[in-house]
């Protein structure tokens, strides 16, 4: 059907897809980003935030300025990188993990574990707490990735606001926290600033799970409340790369909102904690 066939507001809709996948593909082909299997109504959304945010009236527009403005494109990834996160966030997961996966990685000599998306590192930390209060930290390699090289800078600070305390240590006490949450921080003129120990043994890098490979074998790998910008497509391979990436018997986490249960994968995991969405590899 010819699209000036159609009536009016879906002859629009149709023609905004269409300059959003020109959009996507231009960054795809200048930059090497890879958003086309992202989902729509999130990219749409990021798309107009920018659109509005450069005084643009067009998403042909952006287009042109993201083609010959490195540094509009710039600002454009970094609303594409979905950075909500707190420490403990979903504490129930946290207790979960400590109850029912802390076991059986304390039968591993040595342990390794992947944060994929770990956006500011609230979760990294959080995680770095907790295998520290179960005597597993110093047996323990934590590989923290994202996409975003600038929150992956303050990742690597482990400088956070003040304001947020209360609610974090809120968190901590829920999950299962044995100590005081403050024994973990000092607080500075900038706000809070966590000890250096934590990050000891952390490893901070760059990945993309759209466009990058496997690049270990992991115990645990955690990418939870990610996959839900993803369509389909990107999902099941996603789940690939996290299936070749983790060894016999390995975990998966996932965010609440999540599941390998609609995804090629399905099968080849069994349920550790269906509520919390952390998964056992089988096959």
């Amino acid at each position: 059907m010819d699209l000036f066939s159609l009536p009016l507001d879906e002859q629009e809709e149709n023609l905004e897809k269409l300059e959003i996948h020109l959009l996507l593909e231009g960054i795809y082909l200048k930059y090497g980003y890879d958003y086309r299997n992202y989902a729509y109504p999130s990219i749409k959304r990021r798309v107009w935030h920018r659109i509005h945010a450069e005084q643009l009236t067009s998403i042909s527009s952006l287009l042109e300025k993201v083609l010959h403005d490195s540094s509009c494109f710039a600002r454009l990834r970094a609303d594409f990188s979905i950075n909500v996160t707190e420490m403990f966030r979903d504490p129930l997961f946290f207790k979960t993990f400590k109850e029912q996966v802390v076991p059986l990685l304390k039968t591993y000599p040595s342990i390794r574990i992947w944060h994929a998306g770990c956006a500011t590192g609230e979760e990294v930390f959080s995680m770095a707490i907790l295998l520290q209060e179960v005597d597993l930290y110093e047996k323990t390699k934590i590989y923290a990735t994202d996409i975003n090289t600038d929150v992956l800078k303050i990742a690597k600070t482990g400088c956070f606001s003040l304001e947020n305390m209360k609610k974090y240590t809120s968190n901590y006490m829920i999950a299962g926290g044995e100590r005081a949450f403050s024994n973990y921080y000092k607080v500075t003129d900038a706000g809070v600033q966590f000890h250096s120990y934590l990050t000891r043994n952390v490893v901070f890098a760059q990945h993309n799970l759209v466009t990058d490979n496997s690049f270990n074998e992991f115990h645990v790998i955690l990418c939870r409340n990610v996959l839900i910008y993803f369509n389909k497509e990107l999902q099941n391979r996603v789940h690939e790369l996290f299936y070749n990436s983790l060894g016999k018997l390995g975990v998966l986490c996932l965010g609440n909102k999540e599941s390998v249960n609609y995804t090629d994968y399905k099968d080849f995991y069994e349920e550790i904690n269906r509520f919390q969405k952390i998964y056992k590899k089988i096959k």
